[in-house]
């Protein structure tokens, strides 16, 4: 009986061995499928502006657009879409490209189409000119690089550099004689430069977000009616406010150069840009934006009734 009893211990004592051994390679696999598991998606922030950069609408932030993922070597791509309602049949629709390769940089681009709505039946009411084209395209080349990475007490500070070409508004140049040319506007491409600065305030009821730069440019109304011979540096600034997780309202503010002499009321005196704008973000993958904006004159009317939407969906 003695020896039974050993033998039945025996038993006991291996099969609890083999229970906390299985527990303990069920553990190790956990913690190994944790460890492996992908770094979490953060809110997909900030958005695409129509020009292809992080920013609002049509001003920038210092944040850069899906960088690297904590232990993931490179960032993914977002793409985005917007459409611009400008009044008396000229829109404007954007569509807009970022790859992060890097924590620190950001390459983008920014295919925007722009209708001229009643401005060729104006130009032949006005001069027998009849234009070959309705639209013109802007190709929108950015790289933008984080310089500064925000801190407690200092702001993130980005530096851009993006190339415009402009297809189309040298055929509209040649149908006019050349009179786009004689107004100032000499090219159909450009280089602008920018800098940013982003600050969150998350010591507000609310957080808040403000950022604010300077651009260098030679643009006329951002590269759509081409460009000048002169840099001028003009001010950019927006404000979002956080009203939940994944709500905010923002305020922008775009000067313009007006560097061109106006021809008549066919194409008139450029203003500075202002928008009002609200964003919702669906998941950690998509926002949605829809905005309101007073542009001054837009080419041969005024543009103070302007309304869009935008999307971004980043992988």
């Amino acid at each position: 009986m003695h020896s039974a009893i050993l033998r039945q211990t025996s038993r006991t004592l291996l099969l609890a061995s083999a229970l906390v051994g299985a527990t303990t390679l069920l553990a190790q696999s956990t913690d190994t499928a944790a460890t492996d598991a992908p770094p979490a998606k953060p809110a997909p922030l900030p958005l695409h502006q129509i020009e292809g950069n992080g920013g609002i609408f049509s001003t920038l932030s210092a944040y850069i657009v899906n960088p690297p993922r904590a232990g993931e070597p490179i960032g993914r791509p977002s793409l985005g879409l917007a459409y611009v309602n400008i009044g008396n049949g000229r829109h404007l629709e954007a569509l807009t490209f970022t790859e992060s390769p890097f924590k620190r940089l950001e390459l983008g681009y920014g295919y925007d189409t722009f209708d001229l709505g009643d401005l060729p039946s104006a130009i032949h009411s006005a001069t027998g000119i009849r234009l070959r084209d309705g639209s013109v395209k802007l190709h929108n080349l950015n790289a933008r690089l984080l310089l500064v990475e925000e801190s407690d007490t200092l702001p993130a500070i980005t530096a851009g550099i993006h190339y415009k070409s402009n297809q189309g508004i040298d055929r509209i140049n040649a149908d006019l004689g050349g009179l786009l040319r004689a107004s100032g506007i000499t090219s159909n491409d450009g280089v602008d430069f920018t800098l940013y600065a982003s600050k969150l305030f998350k010591s507000l009821p609310r957080p808040l977000l403000i950022n604010a730069g300077l651009r260098a440019t030679k643009a006329a109304h951002i590269g759509l009616l081409g460009f000048t011979d002169d840099y001028h540096v003009v001010l950019e600034a927006n404000a979002v406010l956080f009203l939940t997780g994944n709500f905010a309202l923002a305020a922008e503010y775009r000067q313009k150069p007006n560097d061109y002499t106006p021809v008549g009321t066919l194409v008139q005196a450029e203003d500075d840009w202002w928008t009002i704008d609200a964003a919702y973000v669906v998941n950690n993958h998509l926002t949605l934006a829809a905005g309101y904006g007073h542009f001054g004159a837009v080419l041969n009317h005024k543009a103070n009734g302007v309304w869009g939407i935008t999307t971004k969906y980043e992988f």
